[in-house]
């Protein structure tokens, strides 16, 4: 963060990053979700969070195993819906919501013939 004091003693340094106005604090986390405008999510997995805050604004540095989702067009309330109107498994609700892109109405006439 500051060149030249990368030998530095870990609590000096923090010490310092006190008296410049910068606080650090790990945050315990299991899992970080990221949900993006897209309806798409990055997920990162056994994360290591530390929240900075400086100045009065705060900041968030993540790192771990990241995954990313695809958007889904349909939630799992839309899977437990079908599967009732239709008294089929989740599973075959959820494989005809996939086919019909999240149609509900096009998933429960597909399962109901």
């Amino acid at each position: 963060m500051f060149p030249g004091l990368g030998g530095m003693n870990p609590a000096k340094m923090k010490g310092m990053m006190k008296q410049l106005g910068i606080n650090q604090e790990e945050i315990d986390a299991e899992k970080v979700t990221i949900e993006k405008t897209d309806g798409s999510k990055i997920v990162i997995e056994n994360p290591s969070v530390q929240k900075i805050t400086m100045q009065g604004q705060s900041s968030f540095q993540v790192a771990g195993n990241i995954v990313e989702q695809s958007a889904e067009a349909f939630s799992e309330d839309d899977v437990k819906l079908v599967a009732e109107k239709t008294s089929h498994s989740l599973e075959k609700a959820r494989a005809a919501l996939e086919e019909t892109k999240g149609d509900i109405a096009e998933a429960i006439m597909k399962l109901s013939d």
